[in-house]
Parts: C-alpha cells; structure tokens; sequence
C-alpha cells in the first residue's frame, strides 16, 4: 500500500443499527464484546450458526447513538434479513446506508500522521465526523474510513490522498492471509474459529453467551482445531477442483477460488509445513505463511 493512496470499496456496504435496545441485541448474536465499541475504538466480529460455522464477519464502529456495520455487499441482504430474524421484539432500527456511505481504506503510516492517531488496532478518530479507525485485525492492513458519499471527493483532496487500485489492497490482503472478498462461500462450509478469528482480534472468549459459543468454546478449550484457513498461491496449473492433496491423501479444500484463493488446510499441533506443495485439479500450490500466526 502506497501511503498517501487511497481504496475506494465499492464491494463493501453498510448497515446502521440504533434504538434503546442495540448494545444488548449485538452482545447476545456477536463473537466479540461490544463493551470494546466505542468512539475511540472499533473492533471485528462475526455471526455464526448455533453450531459454531461461519456466516457473516464486519467491522463495528460507534456512529452516533449506534454502529456501522462494515461488511461484503454481497452478503448485505442476507445479513439485513439474519439481524431481522434475531431482532424480534427488540427496539432496534436496522438501516442499510451503503448508498449514502463510503468505505474506503488508507495505509497504516498515513492514518499515524493525523491528528490524535495511535498506534493501536482499532482505534478510532473522527474526520468532519466521520470515522476513520486502524483496522482492528491486523493493523498492516491500514486504516478505514467511512464518508459521507457527498463529502468523499472533498475530503480526499483536504486529505492529501490519491485513488488508489482496489486490487492492489486486496492482493496485499492476500499476502497477509487476509480474506476480505467473496467469503460469502464460506458460509455452513468451516468453523468461525477456523477463519482465524481468534488472531484477528474477532473472538472474545471472556464475554457472555453469544450464538454459536458453546461449540466455538468447546473447541478452543479441548485444543481440537486442526484445520485453518489460509491464504495460497498457485505455483504452476490452474485450480480446477476442490480437493486439495499432499503425497495422493486429501488435507484440504479450496474454498474461494478468486484472483485472491483461500483453502481450509489440516494442521497438527498448531504445527504446518510451509514448503509443502500441495496439489489442486491441474494446480500446485503452496500456502502462504501469515506472521500473525
């Protein structure tokens, strides 16, 4: 990421959730502590099934008397409809405000330069009262703000920053094992603690029930996590198939297949081999090492 570049997500969306009851309705559906959201911090979170299996992963920020829901645009519907399904009798307004909203992303070293910055992921400033916050998960993936869709263009030239190729930022996600598109093909297909979120900073293990908890929990504590997901990078061939092998025996899945790929691999003991060459259909693959591991 070029420092004074500036992503423009056009595959993110927004959702805003307010009302009297907002703060307890997220707790009791969402992997992190909303106790951590407030106007200085903003922090990543998930819902999962009962079972404990991925669906959504966003970002939450504190908006005014409620928080940005920073998420694929793909999935924005689905997850509108899952919020509203939850919501039930709670006073809680869900809106989708992705036509009135940006997200876009900035470089870590360019977030340090404004003013009341720190170094510290998730944390949060405001600009013309709008936010922007060093990404919560890692914070080498730079910082991201949410803007007013009319005041965008204004605020990039008081900024300093220049449009930057959104697919530079997605391929340098990538490089650090990141997955941010198309994760909607992982929805019922792997556990939300084998996305990682764990190190992401997307699970709270000390907070109170949340849906899917007990098997997220059980898992955890009884150190059965033996597959993760991963970034990989395609050595020769083309991925044509699913299956993943090593030495004729299956190990794994490729479950986005992109410009950007990310397979479910087996581990044991925390322990992967990082030289290994995989194969998939026609392909040889290696996976990618993520230094946050």
């Amino acid at each position: 990421m070029k420092k004074d570049n500036i992503y423009i997500f056009e595959d993110r969306g927004l959702l805003y959730l307010n009302g009297t009851d907002v703060k307890e309705f997220l707790q009791n559906i969402i992997t992190n502590d909303i106790e951590k959201v407030t106007n200085e911090m903003s922090c990543f979170a998930a819902l999962l099934t009962p079972q404990g299996k991925y669906l959504f992963d966003f970002l939450i920020i504190k908006h005014k008397e409620g928080y940005f829901l920073d998420c694929e645009k793909k999935n924005i519907d689905e997850l509108y409809k899952q919020l509203t399904l939850y919501k039930l009798r709670s006073k809680v307004e869900i809106l989708n405000l992705s036509n009135e909203f940006v997200v876009a992303g900035i470089s870590y070293e360019k977030f340090l330069t404004f003013d009341n910055s720190k170094d510290i992921e998730g944390f949060t400033i405001k600009y013309r009262e709008d936010p922007i916050f060093l990404d919560p998960r890692l914070k080498k993936l730079g910082a991201r703000l949410i803007i007013n869709l009319e005041k965008l263009y204004l605020s990039l030239k008081k900024l300093e920053l220049k449009t930057g190729k959104v697919e530079d930022y997605y391929k340098f996600s990538h490089e650090l094992g990141i997955s941010q598109i198309d994760n909607y093909k992982l929805q019922n297909k792997l556990f939300g603690i084998e996305c990682n979120f764990e190190e992401l900073n997307g699970i709270d293990f000390k907070k109170g029930c949340y849906v899917g908890q007990e098997n997220t929990a059980r898992i955890k504590l009884k150190n059965k996590l033996n597959k993760k997901l991963f970034a990989i990078k395609i050595i020769e061939g083309n991925l044509n198939a699913e299956e993943i092998l090593l030495k004729d025996k299956e190990v794994g899945k490729l479950l986005i297949k992109n410009e950007n790929p990310f397979a479910l691999i087996k581990i044991q003991n925390d322990i992967l081999n990082y030289e290994n060459v995989y194969q998939c259909g026609e392909a040889k693959i290696k996976v990618i090492k993520p230094d946050w591991i």
